[in-house]
């Protein structure tokens, strides 16, 4: 986790895998400390460090010397963020697919959230 004004959450499957700690595992460390820096941004100084794409789905922009990546997320609370899809980039913009996968995390996790509760 980051500190800071908000913490970050992994979207974690039923079964309890976590696409994006996968993701950012398969990073170099220049291009995983990229990311995390891009991400403890927004964990310090807000969501308009990140960009609005639909919905509730945004995205944090990180850049490393020979390629640009992006982490969907979603604000959960007044406190926590919680990445849902990570990306390279390699399109002007974001892939449909890679939003409507980050919606359905999203959605998926909110319903297991609410079972709980």
């Amino acid at each position: 986790m980051l500190s800071g004004r908000f913490r970050w959450r992994d979207y974690r499957t039923a079964g309890g895998g976590r696409p994006v700690k996968r993701f950012m595992d398969s990073l170099t460390d220049e291009e995983a400390a990229a990311v995390v820096a891009a991400m403890k941004e927004v964990a310090e100084h807000g969501l308009h460090h990140a960009r609005h794409l639909r919905g509730h789905i945004f995205e944090v922009r990180a850049f490393a010397a020979r390629r640009d990546f992006r982490v969907l997320f979603s604000k959960e609370s007044k406190f926590v963020l919680l990445s849902l899809s990570a990306l390279v980039k390699k399109t002007l913009k974001t892939p449909q697919g890679e939003l409507e996968l980050a919606e359905a995390r999203l959605a998926d996790w909110r319903s297991r959230e609410a079972r709980r509760t």
